[in-house]
């Protein structure tokens, strides 16, 4: 008897995520975000995993097109991923989200909030062991998915 496999749709605009590794040195990361901004990169949603010699900084940007160019131009070392965004429509959405995460058993290997919301929402960046997977769930959940076109200036 064959068994089906359920079909999984990829998410159309995915987003972005870049992580970069920098020196652990004072202004480092602002002269980063300064040559991003000359260049009309944006900045929306940032952390920082930091050690006693380098730090890496998870970043999604506006435009990761014009972002990676400038990695690649000013030879900053760095990898590109996809992520999950979820908007949130209150605080007592993360609990259900992560109880759906849960129940799925998909685990949660990083996640951060958005700096900025066009819409003035609460939005999450989630990198899942399966980001696919963890997109469906929460899509069928009734979560809002947010692809570039809707963090894009």
């Amino acid at each position: 008897m064959a068994t089906s496999t359920p079909v999984r749709k990829k998410q159309a605009d995915p987003i972005r995520q870049f992580s970069i590794f920098l020196a652990n040195k004072a202004g480092r990361l602002l002269e980063l975000i300064r040559i991003l901004q000359s260049r009309h990169v944006h900045v929306v949603a940032l952390t920082i995993l930091d050690t006693t010699d380098s730090a890496i900084v998870r970043m999604v940007v506006d435009d990761p097109d014009t972002a990676r160019a400038i990695f690649h131009e000013q030879a900053v070392a760095h990898t590109e991923s996809t992520v999950v965004a979820v908007e949130l429509e209150a605080g007592t959405d993360l609990p259900r989200m992560l109880s759906a995460l849960l129940e799925a058993e998909i685990n949660i290997l990083t996640t951060y909030g958005f700096l900025v919301r066009p819409e003035g929402r609460s939005a999450v960046c989630l990198n899942l062991d399966d980001n696919e997977l963890g997109a469906q769930v929460l899509s069928r959940g009734g979560y809002r998915l947010l692809g570039q076109g809707d963090i894009s200036r």
